[in-house]
């Protein structure tokens, strides 16, 4: 085959200058490939907006040369987007048990899973879609499954890690195979596309072994109930804790939609052999609270998860009561700081004790320091080292770390970034249109929509609608309605009466200008409202203003 002219690139779209949200893609001789479509969490700065996703208006663009979706493993940042988006691509699937379980679970809600191919391939298995040769390797991480893809394509070997660590005693899976990635290196890899989450962390980011030991002595002899909150999809933590819950007698009860569904699909796999009996919450809530281990969703703070609900005590079955024990078995993920401290003032207005990863040894992360990427450099032995999955700062720590290590050749991507990997000269040559869409309720909108700017200025600088009825001209056939939401009002309702008194001197100078026209009058009354409760309460913006003007017993 001559590839004289053929180009083998690398595209990014999501995950390459924030963590999460990833999605990226493989081009040879303008057939592409998409590796994984995953989520992020929105913060305050997107009031209403739960998830955040990539932009994906150049995979519509491709569409017809799309030839699959592969999926490296079931975390949310990797296959949270795909029931969200894939109506928009509507190419095959591949992903192995585990993953494929999870993603037809959710394909199921959404109506999808009849319509999409989902294409279930064995741990270590190998398929092809077009000129790339994909093989699935097995690392270790903080969820079933995790899979590097070793993909061959006719200009070089592209080893893509996905999330990983070198964990030497993983208590769900098998350690890292070794033997296996030296002989890729070996075979010969022209690029590595990896992880950047713990660049900054000299050390290993530890086993899960030693975190089962650490979690059974902290709880050995707590009095009350445990509540132990995780990432839904960390079963290799979930299994930890079922561990514990036996070991420290206690019974073991789930608690949150996604956490029983991640359970359910572990031990369809395999795994979880050794798991204890789970209660309900209801049978829970019958035995001494000393005798049970809560497993709760929601270490981030979130709103609807089931920690928030249990301490706001929305929760039918499950309460929690002075001199309990919480447990947050999780890192904090940045910009979730805020809600995280809210949880805890909550916790400790019911007298219980928090324990956190400040405390005492309650995690390990799931991605590698700075000696497990000297290690996979080693094995891998790639001429070119592209970093992926974190911040800008992560991305260029990374570069920064591989040429210390004498790998000299690196690209730093950001999303929309077309990287040519092949032929030489390699390095950053076009950009393509990137960016992020919010998931409002069902609807996917821009994040810049002005129903999130309006939403923004709502939350800051309140909202204030007013109701005019009007005869003829200026007349005013009734009082008029003003309403405040989100202004101070000091509860005698000053600031009502004061923007009627501007809107009644208005509406009068309008009077004497001969003013009839309504779309000039219902302008006329959100600035001057606008202007009067910028002036009353002395702020320098207004809050969003809406006017109704009715007009009656016109002839």
């Amino acid at each position: 085959m001559d590839n004289d002219f053929k180009q083998l690139l690398f595209l990014p779209l999501g995950g390459s200058g924030e963590i999460g949200m990833n999605l990226n893609l493989y081009s040879y001789d303008n057939n592409w490939i998409m590796v994984d479509c995953g989520i992020s969490f929105a913060d305050e700065y997107l009031p209403g907006i739960d998830l955040i996703m990539p932009k994906i208006d150049f995979v519509e663009g491709i569409r017809d040369d799309l030839m699959g979706l592969v999926l490296t493993h079931a975390h949310e940042d990797h296959i949270g987007a795909v029931v969200h988006l894939w109506p928009q691509f509507r190419c095959p699937i591949y992903a192995t048990p585990f993953t494929a379980r999870i993603l037809r679970a959710k394909l199921a809600d959404f109506g999808y899973l009849d319509q999409a191919q989902v294409h279930e391939v064995p741990l270590g298995g190998s398929f092809s879609l077009g000129n790339f040769d994909i093989e699935y390797v097995t690392l270790t991480h903080s969820i079933p499954e995790p899979n590097a893809l070793n993909i061959k394509t006719p200009l070089g070997t592209i080893f893509h890690t996905g999330d990983w660590k070198i964990d030497p005693d993983p208590v769900v899976g098998m350690p890292t195979d070794a033997k296996r990635l030296i002989e890729i290196g070996d075979e010969g890899v022209l690029a590595i596309v990896c992880d950047s989450t713990n660049v900054f962390n000299k050390k290993p980011s530890g086993s899960e072994l030693g975190v089962r030991h650490s979690l059974k002595k902290l709880l050995k002899n707590k009095d009350g109930a445990v509540f132990c909150t995780t990432f839904s999809s960390n079963v290799a933590r979930v299994e930890t804790l079922g561990y514990v819950a036996k070991e420290t007698d206690r019974h073991l009860c789930l608690v949150g939609r996604s956490l029983k569904r991640n359970v359910a699909a572990a031990r369809e796999c395999g795994y979880l052999k050794n798991f204890p009996a789970i209660l309900d919450e209801q049978d829970a809530a019958h035995l001494p609270r000393h005798k049970i281990l809560y497993v709760c969703t929601g270490c981030q703070g979130e709103a609807r998860a089931a920690l928030m609900r249990i301490v706001q005590d929305n929760s039918r079955h499950v309460h929690i009561a002075n001199g309990d024990t919480v447990l947050f078995s999780s890192k904090i993920i940045p910009g979730n700081e805020l809600s995280i401290s809210r949880m805890h003032n909550l916790l400790i207005e019911k007298s219980v004790e928090i324990i956190t990863e400040k405390d005492a040894f309650v995690h390990v992360s799931g991605h590698p320091g700075q000696e497990e990427l000297k290690q996979m450099y080693e094995w891998i032995r790639p001429r070119i080292v592209v970093p992926t999955h974190g911040e800008r700062k992560h991305l260029l720590k990374q570069s920064d770390f591989a040429k210390e290590l004498g790998l000299k050749k690196t690209i730093v991507p950001k999303n929309g970034a077309v990287v040519k990997l092949a032929p030489e000269p390699t390095g950053i040559i076009n950009e393509v249109p990137s960016g992020r869409v919010a998931l409002d309720g069902g609807m996917l909108i821009a994040d810049d929509d002005m129903a999130i700017i309006e939403r923004r200025r709502a939350m800051f600088n309140g909202v204030l609608v007013i109701n005019a009825i009007m005869g003829s001209g200026t007349i005013l056939k009734a009082p008029l309605v003003i309403t405040c939401f989100g202004l101070p009002n000091e509860g005698n309702k000053r600031l009502e009466k004061f923007i009627e008194e501007k809107l009644h001197e208005a509406l009068d100078l309008a009077s004497k200008k001969r003013t009839t026209d309504d779309h000039v009058l219902e302008e006329l009354i959100r600035a001057t409202g606008r202007k009067a409760a910028k002036q009353f309460t002395g702020k320098e913006t207004g809050p969003v203003t809406s006017v109704t003007l009715t007009r009656i017993n016109q002839k």
